[in-house]
Order: structure tokens, then sequence, then C-alpha cells
């Protein structure tokens, strides 16, 4: 078999996916890294997040802004905001409810995170570019919201 034919071959099969798995893999994989991150910081759900999550905003993350870096304000309180988003937003994207919000928070998250650590661009860029896509295509029809919408719409 040439490389043409091949080409040929794999593109008529891909053209039988369903848009709705790619939204559904999409959805699932920027899930795991933020759920991951934001179970890690919890010491008992939803009342206290662990010591270390909090010392990290007050003493290790850093806003690298204009060429210099600021300190998160209210490193306590912001560490229970980011472990709540990080446990809230990925469940909400794995479900499919409040996708396009979801979507848009993570992505206002992940450019908060790419300005604390500047050096970890490219899996930020993968995160944005996700997060971007269910933004724009929506959650597609293996979701609760599509669901709603056919309900109530």
């Amino acid at each position: 078999m040439n490389a043409a034919r091949l080409v040929r071959r794999v593109s008529a099969l891909a053209t039988r996916v369903p848009p709705s798995v790619p939204s559904l893999a999409l959805r699932l994989a920027l899930a795991v890294p933020f759920w991951k991150s934001g179970v890690l910081k919890w010491e008992s759900f939803p009342f206290a997040v662990n010591e270390t999550a909090v010392l990290l905003f007050e003493a290790e993350f850093r806003l690298h802004l204009f060429g210099s870096a600021y300190a998160y304000p209210w490193p306590a309180a912001t560490a229970h905001l980011v472990a709540l988003a990080e446990v809230a937003l990925p469940v909400l994207l794995v479900l499919g409810l409040g996708t396009r919000f979801a979507a848009l928070a993570l992505l206002v998250m992940t450019k908060m995170i790419q300005l604390t650590v500047p050096d970890g661009w490219p899996i930020h860029l993968t995160w944005f570019a996700m997060a971007l896509a269910i933004l724009v295509y929506g959650p597609g029809r293996i979701a609760f919201d599509h669901l709603l919408l056919r309900r109530y719409a």
C-alpha cells in the first residue's frame, strides 16, 4: 500500500468519528491535570487546604509581571479559591455542565499559572489550546449542556 492510499484511508476513517468524541476527549484531558492539582491541595475538602498549598502561595508562587515578581495577595484565601476551582471546574467539564463557563475559567487560570510559572509554557499552551477549543466549539453532544439545551431551548 502506498503512502497516498494510506493517507486517504486514514482520512476517510477519521471523518466517520462524530465531533462529540474529540470534544469529550478534550474535556477529559483538560480536567485531569487541574483535578490532580486541586486534590493535592486539600487536607479535608471543602474546609481546609493543606499547609503546603498555603506556603506555596506565600513563598513560592509569584506573579511575573512587567519584569518583576509579585507575591499573591492573601495567600491563604488564594490557595482556598484556587483549590476549590481546581476541583469544581474539572467536574463540570467531565459532566459537560456549564462547559463553556468552566473552560473560560480554566483558560483564565492557565494564564495566571503561566504568569506564575513562566517556564511551564509548553504544557500551559496545551491547556490553553484545549480550553479555547472547548470554549469555541462547546461540549459536544455527550454532555449535560446538550441535553439541557435540547430539552429547554
